[in-house]
């Protein structure tokens, strides 16, 4: 067993990882796919995320960590249906506040905060539907190949 509380989520370089607990009480790890969109199993990484001294290494919290994927997958992904919808949603009140010159409003960053843990079930949704066996409910392709 382990003496770690988990889930633990981090920024992890430019994506996203997270510890949970195995039913049988190890760690299991979780990286954000940058190309697929999936949080995929990558337990490689646990023993540098639970010992990080790097800067690019950090705990955040489950919030922050839904926003971030969120940020990442709207930045390495493009497709059709309702996600991407929300993410130009998103990037439409980045762009006016970005135009005014202002910064977010306590509104505008409440409503961006709301969408992007919405988006984070959809995928979560939209990925257990195709686990399942069903057909995608929508088209995705990452921004590059690098």
């Amino acid at each position: 067993m382990n003496d770690i509380e988990t889930p633990v989520y981090f920024e992890f370089y430019h994506s996203t990882y997270r510890v949970d607990t195995t039913p049988d009480g190890s760690l299991a790890g979780y990286l954000l796919n940058l190309r697929t969109g999936r949080i995929d199993e990558d337990n490689s990484r646990i023993r540098a995320v639970l010992h990080a001294r790097e800067e690019d290494i950090e705990v955040v919290s489950e919030d922050r960590y839904i926003e971030l994927t969120e940020a990442r997958r709207a930045h390495h992904l493009r497709g059709d249906g309702p996600i991407f919808a929300l993410y130009e949603t998103i990037q439409a009140i980045h762009d006016a506040a970005d135009q005014e010159s202002r910064s977010l409003e306590p509104a505008e960053d409440a409503m961006i905060k709301i969408t992007r843990a919405r988006t984070f079930r959809m995928w979560e949704q939209e990925f257990a539907r195709r686990d399942a066996g069903e057909p995608p409910s929508f088209r995705f392709w990452p921004v590059s190949s690098g």
